[in-house]
């Protein structure tokens, strides 16, 4: 073991401590680390230079008297016990990008891959009840960022958020969910698989909270602000006018971080956030190709670009399937529309009745394999590209 692995495992205990120390707060830590530079130099300091960097008596106490590295020491060993990695302020595993901010987190626990979180990647946010619109878009671009190679940094809320992370996943892309309680309490419990895929694949579960912390109001826009301070950029699909999505773009300005919106429907609330962050200047999104194109030119030629999508009419899309049904698919997905779905009986309609119910159920199931269309409760049909 290298040195400065043994060095970080001793003072592991010390940086838990600071985060532990009951009323000192993230503020009373960095105005400590400010003065002292190093976590064990704060607590070899006598009560009177404690006292003077504006901290509470108890709080110098607890410091001084041992009873902060005590705290740091048994959550070191429940870290252990559960093989839950740590990174500190103090470690060069630290993200860099996350570094940067004004009020980095102390500690980060992690369950995954501890390299995702230094990764380039993009902030999905949004609503927890999108419209069907929004759960489309926000799973067409969590795709294609995975599929682009890069990572979708997200809080595992339920939504546009859990729809973002999923879709990454699909694509085989990198994910990393930053979390407003402890990384052993997953929340919502709805969210229990993602998380486990999440861990399985190449991303991480993150949080700066000690372990068994439960949801709490304060806690999410302390989150909000880990998220957009390990991205490149924040992404917003819906969202109401005071949406929590508000807090973490507003984040991302203060943290020089770029802001994306994609435009909604004026006359639904979940647009309102977006819309009018365009309003503001946040670029417009309607496909990944405008996130990449906004990217650093460092940051782009890094990429891989997925491979290119094969026409339906080509031979190679449909290699077995004959003229005629090749153009009963292309019928069908003229009529289909991508933002609404469409009955079955609606679709017989539109082709007046040129092909009868039973033929366009087959062609939907073709082109339900092909992944081209979406079945939806009640025999309702959606385009997907």
């Amino acid at each position: 073991m290298a040195a400065a692995d043994i060095a970080s495992n001793l003072s592991l205990p010390l940086w838990l401590g600071l985060n532990l120390t009951p009323g000192l707060g993230l503020r009373g830590v960095h105005k400590l680390l400010a003065h002292f530079r190093d976590a064990g130099a704060i607590y070899s300091a006598s009560l009177t230079e404690l006292e003077s960097c504006d901290i509470t008596a108890a709080v110098a106490q607890s410091l001084h008297g041992g009873r902060s590295a005590a705290l740091g020491a048994e959550e070191a060993e429940r870290v252990a016990q559960l093989g839950i990695s740590v990174v500190t302020l103090g470690d060069r595993e630290y993200p860099e990008l996350l570094r940067e901010i004004h009020d980095p987190p102390v500690v980060l626990y992690i369950r995954g891959r501890i390299e995702a979180l230094d990764t380039f990647g993009v902030a999905s946010v949004g609503t927890r009840h999108p419209t069907l619109y929004g759960k489309l878009m926000a799973e067409k671009l969590g795709r294609d960022l995975g599929q682009w190679g890069l990572t979708v940094f997200s809080g595992l809320a339920r939504g546009i958020d859990a729809i973002s992370q999923r879709a990454c996943l699909e694509a085989n892309g990198c994910t990393v969910a930053v979390m407003g309680t402890g990384v052993d309490t997953v929340y919502p419990s709805e969210n229990r698989k993602l998380a486990e895929a999440i861990i399985a694949g190449s991303g991480a579960l993150v949080s700066e909270f000690p372990l068994a912390t439960v949801p709490a109001a304060q806690n999410f826009p302390l989150r909000n602000r880990v998220i957009s301070g390990l991205s490149l950029a924040v992404l917003v699909i819906e969202g109401g006018e005071y949406s929590g999505s508000r807090i973490t773009a507003r984040m991302a300005l203060e943290q020089n971080r770029d802001v994306y919106a994609v435009p909604g429907m004026a006359t639904q609330k979940q647009a309102c956030l977006p819309n009018m962050l365009i309003k503001q200047g946040a670029k417009l999104i309607t496909d990944v190709t405008d996130i990449i194109e906004e990217l650093p030119s460092a940051v782009r030629v890094r990429l891989t670009p997925p491979p290119p999508v094969v026409s339906l009419t080509s031979q190679a899309a449909v290699p077995d399937a004959a003229a005629g049904e090749a153009m009963q698919w292309q019928a069908v997905l003229k009529v289909l529309a991508t933002d609404e779905t469409s009955h079955v009986d609606e679709i017989v309609n539109r082709l007046e009745n040129k092909l009868s119910a039973p033929e366009i159920l087959t062609v939907l199931f073709d082109l339900e394999l092909a992944g081209r269309v979406r079945q939806f409760p009640g025999k309702k049909y959606l385009r997907v590209s």
